[in-house]
């Protein structure tokens, strides 16, 4: 399968789809838990990216989230979808995307759920950092921790005491995770 077929496709079943090596991936939907963190994180990066524009005048990028589709290989193609993403304004092509993005996110989110195998998120980390992501967080909402992955191969785990933090990527940007396991 292509991009453009993938773009096309409908599943009957409105679960999520992503292209890997042209293939086709098709997972259930997430549990009410995945999205109460998904939306606080996604929540968070947009005030935080409104405020800078606010304060600068400035677009420093956009966020996205509900598993948009970022185009980072071709032939064969993959097409992955992070739970969220922030793409930093040098990133985004003028005007509205239609389609999938064609470049990875700046900062990729996943949301961890109980059915992820381990080895597929660490599959998928690899493919975010290779298509020129700088910045992965892997977020446990079972395990209430987070996995950050940096394009420099440096990695972290943060506890519930601890916080995400935007690093170059969002300078600011700070996310306490006890605000996303209440």
């Amino acid at each position: 399968m292509t991009a453009a077929e993938l773009l096309a496709y409908h599943d009957p079943h409105d679960r999520r789809t992503e292209l890997v090596r042209g293939r086709l991936l098709v997972s259930e939907p997430e549990g009410f838990e995945h999205g109460r963190v998904l939306v606080t994180i996604a929540t968070e990066l947009e005030l935080h990216v409104r405020g800078r524009r606010a304060a600068t005048g400035l677009g420093i990028g956009r966020v996205a989230a509900g598993d948009p589709g970022c185009w980072i290989e071709r032939d064969p193609d993959t097409v992955r979808a992070p739970d969220v993403a922030f793409v930093a304004a040098d990133r985004l092509p003028p005007g509205p995307i239609l389609g999938f993005l064609e470049t990875a996110p700046t900062l990729a989110v996943e949301v961890v759920s109980p059915r992820d195998r381990r080895g597929a998120l660490q599959a998928k980390v690899r493919q975010w950092l290779d298509a020129g992501t700088a910045l992965v967080w892997l977020v446990d909402p079972v395990r209430r921790t987070a996995r950050v992955h940096r394009a420099d191969g440096s990695q972290a785990t943060i506890g519930t005491d601890g916080a995400l933090d935007g690093e170059a990527v969002l300078p600011g940007f700070v996310l306490p995770l006890a605000t996303l396991f209440r």
